[in-house]
């Protein structure tokens, strides 16, 4: 189509995010960039992460999830540099991909972010952590602080950042060494306890079948 930059062509779709002069060209050409999955498309989408242009900046965390590993470091190494809107699309990339490197940034988003959808996007990232590409020396270590964060995220104040705790934690179960009985156990009373006391219906209905395969894992 005439005006459209050849998927192929990176510097095309890098000079298209630049040129675009409307709210709509820009997330197309944001949602384009991503949709080629170039590595060297990386730089282009975390900058557009600050565009102030939450279309752009969904197209583009989408980008960076589906690039994956590569993207981790340009992402840790401009964190401190962001203003809040941007860090807060890093941290949902960051949790998509799911790489280990962005552990810390999970622990204290999923802890203490004043926006419950970056709290929310930090829980469900705990739960789906890629242990396995972690140093073996690190991974128990690890593992105990997301417990421990997903534990305290189950008494936050928006549901859905509860809901997102308890999906945390039946995956951390799943994942967790079948010698950490203990650990199953803080997550099986903590689910029985949000089964029957939570205000919401959805999270004591999630936590009832989060709690079946915990228990069908033991």
């Amino acid at each position: 189509m005439e005006g459209m930059a050849n998927p192929d062509d990176l510097q095309g779709l890098l000079q298209a995010v630049d040129a675009a002069d409307s709210v709509p060209s820009l997330v197309g050409a944001v949602a384009t960039l991503a949709a080629a999955r170039k590595d060297g498309a990386i730089p282009k989408l975390i900058e557009a992460l600050g565009y102030n242009n939450p279309g752009a900046a969904v197209a583009a965390v989408d980008g960076l999830i589906k690039l994956g590993e590569p993207a981790v470091v340009p992402l840790l190494e401009q964190l401190d540099g962001y203003n809040y809107g941007a860090r807060a699309w890093a941290v949902r990339a960051l949790a998509g991909i799911a790489d280990p490197r962005g552990l810390d940034i999970l622990l204290s988003a999923a802890q203490t972010d004043f926006a419950f959808s970056v709290r929310r996007a930090a829980a469900k990232g705990l739960g789906t952590i890629r242990w396995t590409q972690m140093d073996d020396a690190q991974v128990e270590s690890a593992q105990e602080q997301a417990l421990n964060a997903l534990i305290q995220v189950t008494a936050d104040v928006e549901w859905v950042v509860r809901y997102a705790a308890i999906v945390g934690l039946q995956a951390l179960a799943t994942a967790i060494a079948p010698n950490h009985t203990e650990w199953r156990s803080r997550i099986s009373k903590q689910l029985e306890t949000l089964a029957e006391q939570d205000e919401v219906l959805a999270i004591r209905s999630r936590a009832v079948y989060a709690l079946d395969i915990v228990k069908s894992k033991v």
